[in-house]
């Protein structure tokens, strides 16, 4: 077989080709019960590769070829996979391979791992795990979805202020329950309250006698393990962290954030933005084709009220459409327009608010900014529209009403590109599903009204 290390997902044409054979191999191998095949043609993969051939496979697909590595099987490639993937894998696989992989990852990606089983299946892979790990996880578990608690990593090095260097380079060397990788030392005191913390760099230049409060970096970021996760990232990107201490209400350190799960919930977040704004909700490519419809069609419902409101404007002045056919083949133009403009202003108005950038202070300023670029557009569009009508259809008169149409509806696109998820945020809403709808809304009734109600005035 070909590179056995080739990214499922790659970026040029050949390597597409290749992983699009190796899937159909290792798919065609587990359907004629050659596991060693299978084995064979996946045994060198990386994690991300792994887990981006196993959401290839269908799911009686994934479940074999994980009971056909056995021992083989990295446990970090259950960190790597899309959510609905992962769940359906911590439903399908025996608890006893759950238990091993919970021991093995991070006690943040062992709480994803777990989040969404039956109790009484989370009870019996707890059950089979030692007392230290066993708690780590249930504290984990014990915070909301999408906070700090839940994200962090429990096992982390801390310290009293008197230790010396070398007490706790020996410490580090001699202890067998120190996480894996970490890059700096906590500083605590007797009820575990962070007072600073030390780089390994700096430990390591330091001599051995010198107390690590003596070096300790006492300006520490620390993070409460109810915070949201997006304010969470908000606050590496904005400081330049690479870790932070987690503590609880109590002050207690409880657990470390690391840069790399910051970067996770960041992409998270963008893609949870970027469908909201699409109306399609938490989906992704595994959901089944119910759980898809269910996402899909509740903001399609509100579209379709929201459209019959459209077209009983155009029905109101169906007589004036009746006189000037030309009427009916312009108004898709005026709408769309409108629509375009509105979208361009959403869009960046809920990704403003997403990040906390768009608030009461700037409020008044952006929304006048907003609603002068939107009257420069229409007179920009207003003005090679009105050209085109009269070369078009000869009309004069037509082409100043379409003219000041335009100006209009991209003025009033702009106002509810931002007014509206504005209103929503304030209400305490999602503004990222609901404002596409209502923005369309507004632009298709304020076009097609300024539109047929200029040339009813216009015709008499």
């Amino acid at each position: 077989m070909a590179e056995q290390d080739e990214n499922v997902r790659p970026d040029d044409d050949d390597a597409e080709e290749r992983a699009a054979t190796l899937v159909d191999a290792v798919a065609a191998a587990l359907e004629a019960g050659d596991n060693a095949e299978a084995v064979h043609l996946t045994h060198e993969m990386r994690a991300p590769d792994l887990a981006d051939l196993i959401e290839l496979l269908v799911p009686d697909q994934r479940v074999a070829l994980i009971q056909a590595l056995g021992p083989a099987f990295d446990f970090e490639v259950l960190s790597e996979l899309d959510y609905t993937v992962r769940d359906q894998l911590s439903e399908a696989l025996p608890n006893e391979l759950l238990a091993r992989a919970v021991t093995e990852l991070d006690t943040d990606d062992a709480a994803y791992l777990l989040e969404n089983l039956e109790a009484e299946d989370k009870e019996e892979i707890l059950s089979q795990l030692d007392t230290t790990d066993r708690a780590a996880l249930e504290r984990n578990l014990e915070y909301p979805e999408e906070t700090a608690g839940r994200l962090m990593q429990s096992e982390f090095v801390a310290v009293p202020p008197f230790w010396s260097v070398g007490r706790v380079i020996d410490h580090m060397r001699e202890a067998d329950d120190l996480p894996e990788t970490f890059s700096e030392i906590f500083v605590v005191d007797t009820s575990y309250r962070v007072l600073g913390s030390v780089d390994l760099s700096r430990l390591l230049r330091t001599k051995r006698d010198v107390p690590v409060g003596k070096i300790m970096d006492e300006d520490r970021h620390v993070v409460l393990a109810t915070a949201d996760q997006e304010d969470v990232a908000r606050q590496f990107g904005r400081y330049d962290l690479m870790s932070a201490p987690v503590v609880d209400a109590n002050d207690r350190l409880v657990g470390v954030l690391t840069v790399d799960d910051v970067v996770e919930v960041i992409q998270e977040e963008a893609d949870e933005d970027m469908r909201a704004l699409g109306g399609v909700g938490d989906e992704s490519l595994g959901d089944s084709v119910l759980s898809t419809l269910r996402s899909r069609i509740p903001w399609l419902l509100v579209n379709l009220g929201t459209a019959v409101l459209a077209s009983t404007v155009i029905q109101a002045f169906d007589a004036t459409i009746q006189q000037m056919v030309a009427l009916a083949v312009l108004m898709p133009i005026v709408a769309s327009m409108g629509g375009n403009a509105g979208t361009q202003t959403m869009t960046v108005t809920v990704r403003a608010l997403a990040t906390n950038k768009l608030g009461r202070v700037n409020a008044r300023r952006v929304i006048t900014r907003e609603a002068l670029v939107g009257l420069a557009n229409g007179a920009i569009l207003s003005l090679i529209m009105a050209g085109i009508v009269v070369a078009w259809f000869g009309a004069g008169t037509l082409g100043y009403v379409i003219g000041a149409a335009m100006i209009v509806n991209l003025l009033a696109a702009a106002l509810a590109g931002i007014l509206i998820p504005l209103a929503m945020d304030w209400l305490e809403l999602d503004p990222a599903p609901a404002s596409g709808v209502f923005v369309t809304m507004v632009t298709d009734v304020v076009g097609f009204f300024a539109f047929l109600g200029l040339a009813t005035l216009m015709m008499r």
